[in-house]
This record gives C-alpha cells, sequence and structure tokens, in this order.
C-alpha cells in the first residue's frame, strides 16, 4: 500500500434517504446535506432518457462524447478541443493531480473548502498548503496565497463560489491574482455553482482561457441541472493540457444515458432559470433570517448557506428529527444548509427561532 493512503481517512457518504427514515421513524425527509437539486430535472431528460435506444446496450458508449461536447462548446462558446469530459467532476479531480502531481509538489487550497482537492493530491504524494479565508467575510485570501506560491507548487484551487462557504470571488478580482501567479502553476477555477451567482453578471472566468494557458475551469451537472445521480462533470482548459488528460482519461468512462440526459438538461434552459430563481428566493429568505438573529453566516452565492451556531450539531439533529437533514462536520459550531423550497426554508427558520428561544 502507498504510505500516501495508509494516512487516508475514508469519506464517509450520505446514508440513503430510506436508512434515514426508518432510523428516526420520519414520513418524509429533506435532504438538504448535498447541496443537489431539490427542484428534481428537467422533464426533457425524462422523455431524452425514455427515448434511448436500449438497442445500443452491448455498445461501447461514445468515448469522445461527441454530441454533448458539440452542446457545451456552442452553449460556451469554447472550442471542442479544449474540452475533457469525465464521472462527474470528482473524476475530473482524480485525473488532474494524476497527471499534474507527483510526491513532493505542492497544491494550494482555500480553507475550509471542497476536501477532495486535497485527498487526490496526498494520493500522488503532493504538499497540500491551505490558506484560511477571510473570518470576517470568508473570501479568499489572495494576498496570503501568493506568498505561499513556491517552486514546487503546481495547482492552485478556486471553488467560486466556494464550497462551503458560499462566498463568490468577483471575475476581476480572480484575473488580477492570476496576472501574479507563475505560468507554471496552475489555476483551477471551480464553478460548479456558478449558475446560481447573483451579484455578478456575467459570473464565470471562462474569458481568462482566452489569455492564460495556465487556467482551467470546471462546470457539473451534478448541481443547477439536476443530475446529481447521472455522473457528469467535464473541464475546459488549453488544448495541449485537455490533450494530457485524455490520454489519463478511461476511453470509455461517461455512459450514453448520462450523455443523453446531460445534454437534454442543457437544452432546458428554462429549467435552469427557474432552479435558480427559487433558490435566490430561499436563499434571500433564510440570510435576511439570519442577519435579524444576529447569526453569523457568510453571504451565499450558492445554493446552501454557511452558518455558525454555538450547538451545532445539537440544532442539526433537531432539524434531523423535524424532518431536514443539514451537513454538520465541516469546521466545528458550522452548518450547511442547502436550499430547499421556500416552505422548507421557513420551517427550518421556525425550529431554529424556537431553538434560541
Amino acid at each position: 500500500m502507498k504510505e500516501e493512503i495508509r494516512k487516508l481517512k475514508s469519506y464517509v457518504p450520505e446514508e440513503p434517504v430510506a436508512v434515514v427514515k426508518e432510523k428516526y421513524g420520519l414520513d418524509r425527509l429533506v435532504r438538504l446535506s448535498a447541496n443537489e437539486n431539490p427542484f428534481g430535472t428537467s422533464p426533457k431528460v425524462k422523455e431524452a432518457v425514455v427515448n434511448w435506444t436500449f438497442s445500443e446496450s452491448n455498445r461501447y458508449p461514445d468515448g469522445y462524447a461527441t454530441k454533448l461536447r458539440q452542446a457545451v462548446s456552442e452553449r460556451l462558446g469554447l472550442p471542442e478541443e479544449q474540452l475533457v469530459f469525465g464521472v462527474g467532476l470528482d473524476e475530473i479531480l482524480e485525473l488532474l493531480s494524476r497527471t499534474f502531481l507527483e510526491k513532493g509538489n505542492e497544491i494550494l487550497v482555500a480553507d475550509p473548502t471542497f476536501s477532495e482537492y486535497a485527498l487526490h493530491a496526498q494520493i500522488e504524494g503532493a504538499r497540500v498548503i491551505k490558506v484560511p479565508v477571510k473570518p470576517m467575510d470568508g473570501h479568499y485570501d489572495f494576498e496570503r496565497a501568493l506568498t505561499e506560491i513556491s517552486s514546487k507548487t503546481k495547482l492552485i484551487w478556486l471553488c467560486n463560489p466556494n464550497n462551503p462557504t458560499g462566498v463568490y470571488e468577483r471575475s476581476s478580482q480572480i484575473a488580477a491574482f492570476i496576472k501574479q501567479v507563475p505560468a507554471t502553476c496552475l489555476v483551477l477555477i471551480d464553478e460548479a455553482y456558478i449558475e446560481y451567482v447573483t451579484d455578478e453578471k456575467p459570473a464565470t472566468s471562462l474569458e481568462l482561457l482566452n489569455d492564460y494557458d495556465n487556467v482551467a475551469v470546471l462546470r457539473t451537472f451534478s448541481k443547477v441541472y439536476g443530475l446529481a445521480n447521472y455522473r457528469v462533470g467535464y473541464i475546459a482548459m488549453a488544448p495541449k493540457l485537455a490533450e494530457y488528460m485524455q490520454t489519463v482519461r478511461l476511453p470509455y468512462n461517461l455512459n450514453s444515458v448520462a450523455q443523453v440526459a446531460a445534454e437534454a438538461a442543457l437544452a432546458d434552459q428554462t429549467f435552469v432559470a427557474d432552479s435558480v430563481a427559487k433558490t435566490v428566493e430561499g436563499r434571500e429568505y433564510l440570510e435576511e433570517f439570519l442577519t435579524n438573529k444576529q447569526i453569523k453566516h457568510f453571504h451565499s452565492q450558492a445554493n446552501f448557506v454557511y452558518l455558525k451556531y454555538p450547538a451545532a450539531l445539537e440544532l442539526a439533529q433537531k432539524l434531523l428529527e423535524n424532518g431536514y437533514q443539514v451537513r454538520t462536520g465541516l469546521q466545528l459550531d458550522w452548518l450547511r444548509i442547502t436550499i430547499g423550497e421556500l416552505a422548507d426554508v421557513k420551517a427550518i427558520c421556525a425550529l431554529i427561532d424556537e431553538d434560541l428561544n
């Protein structure tokens, strides 16, 4: 066994909804712990998947994801050769570390941020340098990050909006940061929640691909598109880097049903806009409540809110016993709550208010 793996702790996935309901004797459980889209999936996806011809089940899928690639390329205005598709962003993260990292390298990540950035780096024997977010507002500390860059730094991760804080960094700030980053460092901008941003339009760093070969942008179909179960993600990067990634990627990684589902989901921007509108409504309601109750939280631009509570685990247990499952264990006394239906957001606020009193 690799020594690096011996030191790691296994990822603990969410328990199935049916299991949690049985454990707590619940008739209804609203899972708001995994940042899934609570508003479902576009009906066009169901139609496309049902109409997919099962006569092709004995054939390998299109290893190049041609139709989906063309659709994403057209939607983003990027050349097709800049795109690499994976089984969710999980596979893309793994491919990045496998392709670009070796023992002794370093990566920079925010603290807190998505744990898988560090996980895959550690598997490759790289050292993880954590740059704490600014405690007052949760923003990325770009100045400190620059001081942490060394000759060993290979990857710099920017989750934008960041998970779990929900904080969004404006494209101009990211551009100013990248301008000071050595060309030998690959800056990876994870835009898994970018569709939920309302503070800046357009909200993306994709335009930086035109100016920097050491910048890549990641996207997923698991969040606003409601395809978490289909596992489709992709990265946009310089063609030469994409070519390296393609050589490492498994040849038939993305199955045909997932490709068909993602293509249909991408085409239904009405569903996306509706999901965003409902999320923003719930997000604003929850943030206003937390502000009025003087509960510390970071201004979110994602589909969740990150809040600090003196007895966070006890509150999470109370919410669970009332049918609402939220995310714990990210930081001491912090909870992450995915935005659900407005009625559920209001119910959660009522439960928090009851707990305060």
